[in-house]
């Protein structure tokens, strides 16, 4: 079953024209080619296969639509699983009203009827989701986390007080809350934080460590760190309003070249800027263990890192990492959204790809089986390696710690207190 779901007419044109754009890209070598000149041969074989599995599922998205449209509802039932607001809309296409039809049964304009569906009705009251399916002839038991929608009493009893407070420090520390709130508001204020965001975006699900798949859709620190990084991505979009072309990914090479700047880390944030790539670097939670994440505000990749290891070869690993995971898996996956502890293996399929697609980008694999760097232990074979390559030499430096599983060598090689300063504001 495919990850897309194709909900409306504007869904349909927008994947048909996707498949367009991948079949002009996939038409001719010299064609493809001219769209990765210069990527190592791994990344080349990776993207092509991006863009194919992204095809075979838009395929299947419009099939599913289509079939819904003629009386066929079984998968378009399937797609929907338990979400209820995919549920309501694929009652609309089922029953063969458009958008413009339902306004007319419940006496709505059209464009609120499609601001609705474009978040998956999270953004409605419960009186006028019911309104929504009544007019559809829907009926459904949902079962509410009442932790969420019923005050900062629930949030306190759910969680450990220890744990509310770690947060909230956190939260005060860094500046989430308006200087207008008080501190025994501070209960309340997360619980509206919080809700405000599960409303309109869901939950976080899933922290891959590489050999685990933790659930984590109720972690308290991991919910509320996406919904601070969600809150600024939101807040830069709304000034920047740059679209992301997905096909081109000429960029990653320059994004790369940009590590021997002293300022590099800033750069790095203004060129994905340019993208269409929102970059938010956002403290860690005490206890959080995570170093990046990914994921879509509206149609608009965000990457967002902890920066938890203040350190050049952490940071342009893991930013490599969160790239990848939005070139290789921008229809398979990123809505839901990738949080990364790269600390862990990577036998999980998904991260093991962000791993080597980022390590390859890097550095590619042919030029690193055949440099006398890997096994050096002087510096100097390292540095002419990392100027070679154009890259900063933390990159190499932190590469050889990560595979010799020896973090005492180089260790003031790696570009430690170069990034924080450049990424978060300090107090």
């Amino acid at each position: 079953m495919t990850d897309i779901m194709i909900l409306n007419e504007r869904d349909a044109k927008i994947a048909k024209s996707a498949i367009q754009k991948i079949d002009d890209a996939l038409s001719s070598e010299n064609h493809f080619n001219a769209i990765i000149e210069g990527f190592p041969l791994e990344l080349v074989n990776g993207y092509r296969r991006s863009l194919t599995t992204q095809k075979v599922d838009l395929q299947k998205g419009i099939s599913i639509y289509e079939k819904a449209k003629s009386g066929d509802i079984d998968d378009l039932i399937h797609a929907a699983e338990n979400d209820v607001g995919v549920f309501l809309i694929a009652a609309r296409v089922i029953k063969g009203l458009s958008q413009k039809d339902l306004a007319r049964r419940v006496g709505l304009k059209e464009q609120q009827i499609q601001r609705y569906e474009a978040d998956k009705y999270r953004s409605i009251s419960l009186s006028n989701y019911k309104r929504m399916a009544y007019a559809l002839g829907v009926n459904i038991k949902a079962s509410l986390k009442e932790k969420w929608i019923s005050g900062a009493d629930d949030l306190t009893s759910e969680y450990s007080s220890d744990e509310v407070k770690k947060v909230l420090k956190h939260a005060r520390e860094h500046g989430w809350f308006e200087a207008s709130v008080d501190k025994d508001e501070g209960d309340g204020y997360l619980q509206r934080y919080v809700t405000e965001h599960l409303l309109q975006y869901g939950s976080p699900t899933l922290l891959r460590t590489g050999m685990n798949v933790h659930d984590l859709s109720e972690d308290l620190s991991l919910i509320a760190w996406k919904a601070r990084v969600t809150k600024r991505a939101a807040e830069i979009i709304e000034k920047h309003n740059q679209p992301y072309d997905w096909i081109n990914v000429s960029w990653l090479k320059d994004l790369v070249r940009l590590s021997v700047c002293p300022d590099g880390p800033a750069r790095a944030q203004a060129l994905l800027l340019e993208r269409g790539i929102i970059l938010v670097a956002e403290p860690q939670i005490p206890g959080l263990a995570l170093d990046g994440a990914a994921f879509l505000v509206e149609e608009t990749p965000v990457i967002g890192l902890t920066l938890r290891r203040d350190t050049l070869d952490n940071f342009w690993f893991t930013l490599l990492h969160e790239a990848a995971h939005i070139i290789l898996h921008f229809r398979m996956g990123l809505s839901t959204g990738f949080f990364d502890d790269t600390d862990k293996s990577d036998n999980d399929e998904v991260e093991k790809e962000a791993n080597d697609f980022a390590a390859n980008m890097l550095i590619p694999s042919d030029r690193w089986r055949r440099s006398p760097a890997r096994i050096s232990k002087s510096h100097e074979p390292i540095e002419r390696l990392a100027a070679d390559l154009g890259i900063h030499s933390a990159i190499v430096f932190g590469r050889i710690r990560r595979e010799r599983n020896d973090y005492s060598i180089f260790a003031n090689k790696i570009g430690s207190g170069e990034v924080r300063k450049w990424l978060i504001k300090q107090s």
